[in-house]
């Protein structure tokens, strides 16, 4: 998500060790993109993980070891004219109060995914960083924190372009904050990032980097594919993130607010380029995750961002792990 002028997990035990170094190892990761390989990857262990940090939290994934990461948080007025677009704000704020919210400000979290895949470490998305409308930044402190370096990240899968999702790829005197990573995002996401003019500078830092993938393909056999969800974007990506039997839905921004955006889905937001689009694909990917009882990540949502979306009538409602 960004301004349109730039625009699921029972608690587990924390590893002793490391998170290269969880007892249960994961499925090999995707071939090698644009600048990063498993042959290229730091080999080196990964920094001892804190004990206990409230921008971690650690999950799995059948066999792979998870971790939400906390990059920061946005505040969206209700003021009809971001959440339910046309919608008058006493509208809105009926829905809030009825979940116990807020009815003044519509609060987002904004949280990557990592994930550890036999040694490769895959980041899906990499947070707003200093983007002004945000109050973020801590991704590589949470990395860290998680044991990670940022050097040791191997592989980025993008949702799209927007500040709070791709803000994460460079350092502030622009350069590559993952080194050694590919990163992956969809052809029309790409081409959509090179023609913005605002984001020349990003393109030119990344685009050596780049594996600009057709929309729905699988990208790590077994482990990672990607999901065509566009209209928030030209080429908006969720991913399907899987281990044996058990599935995790990254759904980017599909669904902003898990309130609004859940209950509502037919409600206009003004982050979506193609709001029609954008509210097709948000009420089918709600239903298919609902039918399905998925496991959901959603980057926006209550910290950590897992759960699982419930049929209630002819809508929808969120129903977080923790």
């Amino acid at each position: 998500m960004s301004p349109l002028s730039n625009a699921i997990v029972l608690p587990v035990l924390l590893c002793a060790a490391t998170l290269a170094g969880c007892s249960q190892s994961s499925q090999p990761a995707a071939g090698a993109g644009p600048g990063a390989s498993a042959k290229t990857a730091p080999t080196a262990p990964v920094a001892a993980p804190a004990a206990s940090n409230p921008d971690v939290y650690r999950f799995r994934i059948g066999a792979l070891d998870a971790v939400a990461l906390k990059d920061g948080d946005i505040d969206a007025p209700n003021d009809g004219k971001t959440f339910g677009v046309g919608r008058s704000p006493e509208e809105v704020s009926a829905l809030l109060s009825a979940a116990g919210q807020p009815t003044d400000v519509l609060h987002l979290s904004i949280q990557p995914l990592l994930v550890r895949s036999g040694d490769r470490v895959l980041l899906f998305d990499t947070g707003a960083a200093d983007a002004s409308f945000a109050k973020a930044g801590r991704l590589p402190a949470s990395l860290r924190a998680a044991g990670v370096e940022p050097g040791q990240v191997t592989d980025i899968f993008i949702s799209h372009r927007h500040d709070d999702h791709v803000g994460g790829l460079v350092t502030h005197d622009g350069a590559l904050a993952f080194p050694n990573a590919a990163i992956h995002l969809s052809a029309p996401e790409w081409a959509a990032m090179q023609a913005d003019k605002a984001a020349a500078t990003l393109v030119a830092a990344i685009a050596s980097k780049v594996d600009a993938f057709t929309p729905g393909a699988e990208l790590v056999p077994g482990v990672v594919k990607a999901v065509v969800d566009d209209g928030h974007t030209p080429g908006h990506s969720a991913y399907e993130i899987g281990s044996g039997d058990d599935r995790l839905l990254f759904i980017g921004d599909t669904v902003h607010h898990f309130v609004v955006s859940v209950q509502r889905p037919e409600w206009t937001i003004a982050y979506d380029e193609n709001a029609t689009l954008a509210q097709d694909h948000r009420r089918t990917m709600l239903q298919h995750a609902a039918d399905e009882n998925l496991r959901v990540y959603a980057g926006h949502f209550p910290f950590p961002g897992l759960g699982r979306i419930k049929a209630q009538g002819d809508s929808f409602v969120w129903v977080p792990e923790r």
